[in-house]
């Protein structure tokens, strides 16, 4: 019959349509079957025709194209909500990847600037510590040289106030009968002071090498080789060439004063030493300070030069690691919405 082609051809035409093609063909589907229905008799019985299967197919296809209508319309909301979401995540990844590789790039320049700059500052710490070790080297050294110096004058010092003080004992007892025969002087006096001279001529003859003239040193030799020669009774012939008082008198008095001048010029010169040393070691541990305060310092900001290496390198690995993950993505999200 007219119904069942008709029924038919729309079944085979729906079956190639989406939902909304699909719609409109069960409308038009619809309005045939309604326009055919009243050509079938003469009459037209409502509640009859109700039960006609013509009128049940209608029914459905009316209920079937107001689901395919609805459906139509969230196919268009889901097809519009994939378009922006297409769009947005493109977008959102290109931008991604863009940034990223900025980044990397940005993070390889840190790091060769990092890398750079640690293995210039180890140098220069190292050269501090060099220079830190010569400085406190020069240091010790100064300072033995220094203490040597003290521990020898320390005893000239105490050497030549001892040989002084004989000096002025034997002036004195000489003193006492300066300008007569040495014949006045006791003969244990006379014994100590020519012991007394015999023992400095001998011990600081190189100090007195120009302090005495030949002269002198005969005189002295004399008395100090035969003391006992003027101590006889009566006069003897040697006696009457033996150097009075004053000849010795004057010999020991000008040995006091050589002592007395190298005493002063060797006390005068410790304490140019020692000026000379504290200058040194002031400078010497301004230096050491100077350069442990550069150790230090440097020593810091490599240890966080090296830390700041070691972050953007894991920095930049993440960030790989990321962009590898974001150009996947887009890769496949183009290759799902080019489908859409």
């Amino acid at each position: 019959s007219l119904e069942r082609d008709t029924f038919q051809r729309s079944s085979d035409r729906l079956l190639c349509s989406g939902p909304v093609n699909m719609a409109r063909m069960l409308s038009r589907c619809v309005s045939l079957l309604l326009f055919a229905s009243p050509a079938a008799g003469v009459s037209f019985d409502v509640a009859a025709a109700k039960n006609r299967p013509v009128s049940k197919v209608i029914t459905l296809l009316k209920d079937m194209a107001k689901q395919l209508e609805k459906e139509a319309e969230e196919d268009e909301e889901i097809y519009d909500k994939m378009a922006c979401w297409c769009s947005t995540n493109d977008k959102e990844k290109t931008k991604a990847i863009a940034d990223a590789e900025a980044r990397i790039e940005d993070l390889t320049t840190k790091i060769e600037e990092y890398t750079a700059l640690s293995a210039q500052l180890s140098t220069e710490i190292k050269n501090h510590k060099k220079e830190v070790a010569k400085n406190q080297e020069a240091l010790d050294k100064a300072t033995a040289i220094r203490e040597k110096q003290l521990a020898e004058f320390n005893a000239e010092e105490k050497d030549l106030l001892e040989s002084i003080s004989a000096l002025k004992a034997a002036v004195t007892v000489l003193s006492k009968h300066h300008g007569g025969s040495l014949l006045q002087v006791p003969r244990t006096h006379m014994l100590s002071v020519a012991a007394t001279l015999q023992y400095q001529l001998r011990k600081h003859s190189s100090l007195l090498q120009g302090a005495l003239t030949p002269s002198e040193r005969r005189v002295a030799a004399a008395f100090v080789q035969a003391p006992q020669d003027y101590f006889d009774a009566a006069p003897t012939f040697k006696q009457s060439y033996a150097p009075q008082s004053g000849e010795i008198f004057g010999i020991l008095r000008q040995m006091k004063e050589t002592f007395e001048s190298n005493l002063s010029a060797s006390q005068k010169e410790e304490m140019a030493n020692q000026k000379a040393y504290e200058d040194l070691k002031v400078a010497k541990e301004d230096e050491i300070a100077a350069g442990q305060a550069q150790i230090d310092s440097k020593t810091k900001e490599l240890a966080e030069t090296d830390e700041k290496n070691a972050q953007a390198k894991v920095d930049i690995e993440d960030t790989k690691a990321s962009l590898s993950a974001d150009e996947q993505f887009l890769m496949m999200l183009k290759e799902k919405c080019s489908m859409t």
